[in-house]
């Protein structure tokens, strides 16, 4: 087992804010923890006045003094010491959102950061085999497809519909107005002049396909404009 210093502990010494009397503890890191005890005992004032504002009053001392005028800055905890401590989340279960689907994310306001945050850096990809999804032009696209499968029908496929509920009559209408006859409906192929009938209490998947065609480069441009549409 790892020492309490080590990077995978906190390691608190001869804290005494409130009822604590000069009580020394040691956390686990990257694990649920529960303090427990009777009312009274210190739970609140170890969890939140210790911990909690200890670990916040650090990282906003980490800021700018620009930034700092702006955000509220604790009091330093009652305690020697406290190390291997990061910058902490409070809440608090007599306030926030009652709604069942909320989640540690929504309650912190937090999460439209966290969404700016994975789809500016974050790195897709593909939940099949794994590899990594990069941003490429058509003209890289249809080079990979003319070398992979040069000589070999492809089909181009296109999703519609991912996970919704609804009949989709009108968009079977609109697809076969459109000129695409031809597509999946829940992964079973179809055509859209004839679509089944859809239970509209149901989530549904629709895909189209775009066209089917024998890679040969003189087939290269009918490849490009599908992959474009």
């Amino acid at each position: 087992m790892s020492n309490p210093g080590d990077a995978g502990w906190i390691e608190v010494k001869g804290a005494r804010t409130h009822n604590l009397q000069d009580i020394d503890v040691k956390l686990p890191k990257g694990q649920f923890v529960v303090i427990s005890g009777v009312s009274g005992s210190g739970k609140s004032s170890l969890a939140f006045d210790t911990l909690y504002a200890e670990g916040q009053r650090r990282y906003v001392e980490s800021l700018s003094s620009y930034a700092r005028q702006f955000i509220g800055q604790m009091k330093k905890a009652d305690c020697d010491s406290i190390e291997g401590l990061s910058p902490a989340i409070s809440i608090d279960q007599k306030q926030g959102s009652h709604n069942p689907r909320s989640t540690v994310a929504t309650v912190t306001e937090i999460q439209d950061y966290l969404r700016l945050l994975w789809a500016r850096i974050g790195k897709p990809h593909c939940p099949q085999c794994g590899r990594e999804v990069a941003r490429r032009t058509v003209q890289e696209i249809v080079d990979d497809i003319m070398w992979n499968m040069e000589a070999h029908a492809v089909a181009v496929w296109s999703p519609i519909v991912r996970s919704r509920k609804g009949t989709h009559s009108d968009l079977f209408r609109q697809l076969v107005e459109q000129g695409y006859l031809n597509g999946k409906v829940n992964g079973h192929e179809v055509e859209f002049e004839s679509p089944p009938q859809l239970d509209k209490n149901f989530r549904h998947d629709i895909d189209v396909r775009i066209d089917r065609i024998t890679c040969t480069k003189d087939r290269r441009q009918r490849l490009t404009e599908a992959v474009e549409s």
